[in-house]
């Protein structure tokens, strides 16, 4: 019997994170052969060369540089560009029968645009989903209309995904990808992740993770700046920041997180990659999550963890009541600290429920992905509510 080859792309290091148990349960499985093609992000000395932790865990197929070297307009399109190119040419040789993405990312754009072309299905999980500060929303809803097998996290997700065209048969409700890291990861005690980081935790402790918004002004630096005023003077307090992706105007969010670092030296380290282990240990162990990553939405909720998300990126999509919605004002930011600080809000946080957990996502996609009828399925018709 030839089986099904699921070809999956990766070109982050958060998607890669999310997408770990998936791709376990597809390489294991006796009716799918796994294809797995690395980019972006991956492949970059800047972006902490995570391709290298990916082979310890899966045999790689391709490894497609895409340039990430501009975060400027012109070269994130062009980066586009080349992912588009080599992608199709990848596919051509490998012949998968699906191709599987998640999210947002504009690399992933460009290799859906790819298989698209190449009449190869789509299968795309985290659709449907809305990020108002960010042009990741556009990407992803585009992404959405080329896929033709949905994967969605949230019964308003799944609503969206339809209301876009896309036939309900196919829309396939499985909660958020990254929570079944939480519950099978053996996550670090506090000695070993702090022996792990290389850094002592203080009475208080915050992790940081800020990108910037791609939509709208070009704000984002001093959207930052006002947020590092705020955390300057906090007594007893040490910071974790993971780096910005390869988003526009990234570099200069990321050189911010440099110099403040070397100027608080004591009570600060910044890491391009924590890697997942790390990064949900540090979930774990933090008093609290400040930014505007994802990650502060779908997964931190899991741990009753409260999120500080400033500013607008993440504007529209399903927050449990842990998270905590401020401006990107240093006052406002200060005050929205100590609200979480604050004895009523802690304990708030023991009943909050993550809206994201539907269970173990893994084997749901992967019960679709090699049962569905794919036959003909790139001959999409538009769906009319």
């Amino acid at each position: 019997m030839n089986k099904r080859k699921i070809c999956v792309v990766t070109g982050s290091r958060a998607e890669y994170g999310l997408l770990y148990w998936l791709l376990k349960e597809i390489e294991t499985d006796k009716k799918l052969e796994l294809q797995l093609i690395v980019t972006g992000m991956h492949l970059s000395p800047e972006f902490g060369l995570t391709y290298k932790e990916i082979e310890k865990d899966f045999k790689i197929e391709k490894k497609i540089n895409i340039d990430l070297s501009s975060d400027t307009s012109v070269g994130i399109s062009k980066s586009i560009g080349v992912a588009q190119s080599y992608l199709a040419e990848a596919y051509n040789k490998l012949e998968p029968d699906i191709i599987l993405v998640v999210g947002d990312r504009y690399e992933v754009f460009g290799a859906s645009i790819a298989a698209m072309i190449s009449k190869i299905p789509i299968a795309h999980i985290h659709g449907g989903e809305i990020t108002k500060g960010s042009w990741d929303d556009n990407i992803r809803h585009c992404i959405s209309k080329l896929a033709h097998l949905h994967f969605v996290a949230t019964k308003e997700y799944k609503r969206r995904v339809i209301q876009l065209g896309e036939m309900p048969e196919r829309v396939f409700l499985i909660g958020g990808l990254g929570i079944e890291n939480i519950k099978k990861m053996k996550l670090l005690s506090k000695i070993e992740f702090e022996k792990s980081i290389n850094f002592k935790l203080n009475k208080k402790n915050m992790l940081v993770t800020f990108h910037p918004e791609t939509i709208g002004k070009n704000s984002s630096k001093k959207h930052f700046k006002e947020l590092l005023d705020a955390l300057s003077n906090l007594k007893d307090t040490n910071i974790i920041f993971t780096k910005s992706n390869s988003d526009l105007h990234g570099k200069a969010i990321n050189k911010m997180i440099d110099q403040f670092c070397s100027k608080h030296k004591k009570k600060t380290i910044s890491f391009a990659s924590l890697g997942q282990l790390n990064y949900l240990s540090a979930l774990k162990h933090v008093d609290m999550v400040i930014g505007n990553s994802s990650s502060g939405i779908l997964e931190a909720p899991s741990f009753k963890l409260a999120t500080l998300n400033i500013g607008d990126r993440q504007t529209g999509r399903i927050k449990a009541k842990s998270i905590v919605d401020c401006f990107p004002k240093k006052k406002d930011i200060i005050n929205s600290i100590n609200k979480i600080y604050s004895r009523n809000f802690q304990m708030s946080l023991q009943i909050v429920r993550n809206p994201y957990d539907k269970g173990l996502t893994s084997k749901k996609i992967t019960k679709v992905l090699k049962n569905f009828n794919i036959k003909n399925i790139t001959e999409k018709i538009f769906y009319d509510l």
